[in-house]
């Protein structure tokens, strides 16, 4: 998972050590846009070997909730 939050600190530019499960994607912090989304898609591809819907990231509100789309899509 490591690899994974050092890819979404640099999605949002943020230091690494801010990145957790608890990591809200709508806070001041993220700018949980279009291109963040494509970002994120590209990284769990990379990472974890999955393909993630853009439209189920768009309803994650943490990256716990990419975390279980994630877990959902190793199961398929």
């Amino acid at each position: 998972m490591s690899e994974f939050f050092e890819g979404m600190a640099e999605i949002f530019e943020v230091d690494v050590s801010k990145i957790s499960s608890e990591f809200e994607l709508h806070s001041g912090e993220a700018a949980w846009d279009s291109l963040a989304i494509v970002s994120t898609i590209a990284l769990a591809d990379d990472c974890f070997n999955v393909m993630l819907e853009g439209k189920a990231l768009g309803d994650c509100q943490t990256i716990a909730d990419i975390e279980k789309l994630i877990a959902q899509a190793k199961k398929a």
